[in-house]
């Protein structure tokens, strides 16, 4: 029996449509005996005798790949990719899939919550409130104000639809965007993220992580923000330089923050920025509500069947170019 890596912790002890599939596919599931997101010795030592992983963001370095030659798959419970050293997994012949049309719904939601939880100053007043205060004062309103998104993908554009039902102008900046549903919704396209950044009163960045869109957030781009603008990075912890934010929050050149991802994940401690009260954060958590967990994790169990027996999950597939030389 072929064995295959549930990697993610969300997923460990959980029953659903996932294990049901992958185990009528004559798979056995391995589940790493630990509590926490497994590093990249520890993804090491919990691959041997593994045919196929259902990923989460562990690190698939060239350095585990390399050590791994009987790794096939790696079915990633997302739609993020950049754990994954994918030029390492072509060379090796491994396909990397991931999980569309699964988790945007979720991250919309997600971004809304700290979007809220910012413009109602939701926080401060909770925890005031449980010291026996009563700190009741006017917050900011979501309607007439400009929801700038970077980034009108599947993901952007679930936000830009909640932004509506609020009321909220909406502005975009995408390398390629698409302007039917521009103009079905009425969001207005900007030619440079430096526009969007100087108009938006909410900046939502919902891009990939990319060499270009390393660190996209930085002193200068902050400089260019609104001192009453709230950044949201709900994409990948790379677009934002946290020490850069962490200056602009302190010096009040920008109202507040709402982040669910970071530049190092874990962190390796307390963040500075947590120490803020105009900041929001979650633990990297936007796409993971139980529906679209379970979504996920059913896409990610299908695409390990479908290439186990030989069919090509196209629409799956980040990795086209191995298509050649993948074996089973």
């Amino acid at each position: 029996m072929e064995k295959v890596l549930i990697g993610p912790m969300t997923l460990a002890g959980l029953d659903g449509e996932w294990v049901r599939v992958l185990r009528a596919a004559g798979f056995e599931l391995v589940y790493p005996p630990v509590a926490h997101q497994l590093l990249e010795d520890e993804l090491l030592g919990h691959l041997k005798g593994i045919k196929a992983s259902v990923a989460g963001s562990e690190p698939y370095t060239a350095r585990v790949i390399k050590a791994h030659p009987q790794l096939r798959v790696i079915a990633r419970v997302g739609v993020g990719y950049d754990a994954v050293d994918v030029e390492a997994a072509t060379a090796a012949g491994i396909a990397v899939t991931i999980a569309p049309n699964t988790n945007q719904e979720a991250v919309a939601e997600q971004t809304f919550a700290l979007l809220l939880a910012l413009a109602k100053d939701l926080v401060p007043q909770h925890c005031a409130m449980k010291e026996g205060g009563w700190p009741r004062r006017a917050t900011l309103p979501l309607r007439g104000r400009i929801l700038g998104v970077a980034g009108l993908g599947r993901i952007g554009k679930a936000v830009a639809l909640r932004g509506k039902a609020f009321g909220m102008r909406l502005v975009a900046y995408d390398p390629v965007p698409d302007n039917a549903f521009a103009q079905a919704h009425g969001v207005r396209f900007v030619p440079t993220f430096e526009q969007l950044a100087a108009e938006s009163d909410y900046l939502s960045l919902h891009l990939p992580a990319t060499p270009e869109t390393k660190h996209l957030i930085n002193h200068r781009t902050l400089a260019l923000m609104k001192p009453t603008a709230f950044l949201l990075n709900l994409s990948r912890g790379s677009l934002v330089n946290e020490a850069d934010l962490l200056e602009a929050l302190r010096a009040k050149r920008l109202a507040g923050a709402g982040l669910d991802v970071f530049e190092q994940e874990p962190p390796p401690g307390k963040l500075e920025l947590c120490d803020l009260d105009n900041v929001v954060v979650t633990p990297h958590a936007a796409g993971t509500d139980l529906q679209s967990r379970d979504d996920m994790a059913l896409s990610a169990a299908q695409a390990v069947i479908s290439l186990s027996r030989g069919e090509w999950p196209a629409e799956k597939v980040v990795n086209p170019a191995v298509r050649d030389r993948f074996k089973w």
